[in-house]
């Protein structure tokens, strides 16, 4: 079974930063993507930046453009969120999620930010941004 751990959230005032990490453990797999999601409440789940390791393609969500970064090792199924600039909208559950595999399919925003894609979940982290 693969489980994927995050860390690196908490209580932060607005501006500040945070860096999110997510590692797996348990069985070995092969990712070929990895993201972050987020959930605020009483809201829907929504992306906010993926990385395909094949040609190191990153994406993100616009409300995060420019304050965020996404990178990793996809050797090591391991990929961390940099977050700068934080604003208390940000506050919410961070997810991270990975794709297995070797997928033929397109490379495209609205295809990594579709939760559908990832085969594997964390069971997040709490950010909590106060203004």
């Amino acid at each position: 079974q693969v489980q994927l751990v995050e860390s690196g959230g908490g209580l932060v005032q607005a501006g500040g930063s945070l860096r999110l990490s997510c590692a797996a453990s348990g069985r070995t797999f092969s990712s070929y993507s990895m993201g972050w999601f987020r959930q605020a409440p009483g809201k829907e789940r929504e992306f906010v930046a993926a990385i395909t390791w094949s040609g190191g393609l990153t994406y993100y969500a616009d409300s995060v453009k420019g304050r965020c970064t996404i990178s990793g090792d996809g050797a090591q199924n391991t990929v961390y969120l940099q977050m700068n600039s934080l604003k208390p909208e940000d506050t919410a559950v961070y997810y991270c999620a990975a794709e297995r595999g070797r997928p033929v399919r397109p490379e495209s925003l609205s295809v990594v930010a579709n939760e559908r894609l990832y085969d594997y979940w964390g069971q997040g982290t709490q950010v909590t941004v106060s203004s």
